[in-house]
């Protein structure tokens, strides 16, 4: 009978590796999140059928491998979709050992909830798709609401920009008083963690309506809290049109704020949200870069943070079974 391999021998070769996967939506993202961790994303094969149908394949072997598959939902955000969910179901079928899906900005995400009859659950949707093409983990930034954690049957690794946000406005706007203030009573729980993480300034809210069935629309109302003479820092989770974050900008300047600053994690930006950050009264507009923000669409009041050193720790930390509970900066 021939001798066995050396238990060393088998070991190394059970051993796991780490694998960065990109979509095409935005290479950049997780090109910079691979000189983070010192891996180069994994050749892939990716074009469109001519009917519009999607292809992928990768062109190293991933069997075994501990897969983590980046992808930001920017626009066209059903073709991005599609992408990953091929991307997750060709690595299954070659055998990849634990998948991850790390969606920086998760498609969906506001349709969370049904307002009225008839109407989907998307965001669960969404996360069943994740799941049934072979998603075994989840990882995002900044959910439009913390219950969406639930609607994924796995792991979820929900990190927050609050800390890469917050150290920007306290460098450069802390010799100023500050008024953290919440675009709607829905962002207060937000706007809290802010004003703990500022030194405990000043809260505010924007009391609004909005149209149900007309969106992106909102009648902004009145400000609740101490905005005159401060520096206001309207955070939210995103700016799609810009509409509803502009006219709170104007709400609190016709209130008295001596400048607005907002901060949001995710820089949607369609449509005519440009031209309307551009022209408005606001100072500054931060975001980060979990979308990709063309040149043509940046402007001088706008300031881009890099996700990818959050987002790269965050997958070290699950690759090496370590512990993501620190990085969800903020979560109490």
């Amino acid at each position: 009978m021939g001798q066995g391999k050396p238990m060393s021998a088998i070991r190394q070769t059970t051993s796991k590796s780490m694998m960065l996967f990109s979509g095409r939506a935005y290479p950049a993202l997780a090109d910079e999140i691979g000189g983070h961790l010192g891996v180069t994303p994994t050749p892939t094969a990716s074009y469109e059928f001519a009917n519009g149908e999607l292809f992928v394949r990768f062109e190293e072997s991933v069997r075994g491998c501990d897969a983590f598959v980046v992808q930001s939902h920017t626009a066209p955000i059903n073709t991005w979709l599609m992408e990953q969910l091929i991307m997750v179901d060709a690595l299954k079928r070659a055998s990849a050992k634990r998948i991850t899906v790390v969606a920086p900005f998760f498609p969906y995400a506001r349709q969370d909830k049904k307002h009225r009859g008839r109407e989907p659950i998307s965001a669960r949707l969404v996360a069943d798709l994740f799941k049934t093409a072979g998603a075994d983990r989840l990882m995002a930034v900044d959910l439009h609401t913390d219950q969406i954690q639930g609607f994924f049957d796995g792991p979820v690794d929900h990190l927050l920009a609050i800390d890469l946000l917050v150290e920007h406005v306290r460098e450069k706007w802390a010799d100023r008083d500050i008024t953290v203030v919440s675009p709607d009573s829905g962002r207060v729980r937000t706007a809290e963690r802010w004003t703990n993480k500022l030194g405990n300034t000043p809260l505010a809210f924007i009391h609004k309506t909005r149209d149900l069935t007309r969106p992106n629309q909102v009648v902004a109302n009145r400000v609740v809290g101490e905005v005159q003479d401060r520096v206001c820092v309207l955070v939210d989770d995103m700016i799609d049109t810009g509409g509803t974050i502009v006219a709170a900008a104007e709400t609190l300047f016709d209130a008295g704020a001596a400048d607005v600053v907002i901060a949001a994690t995710h820089g949607v930006l369609s449509g005519p949200a440009v031209d309307r950050l551009k022209n408005s009264r606001v100072t500054e507009v931060i975001v980060t870069n979990t979308l990709p923000i063309e040149p043509e669409r940046q402007f001088d009041k706008l300031t881009v943070l890099s996700i990818a050193p959050l987002l790269a720790r965050a997958i070290k930390e699950v690759f090496e079974d370590g512990s993501v509970t620190s990085l969800f900066g903020g979560a109490s």
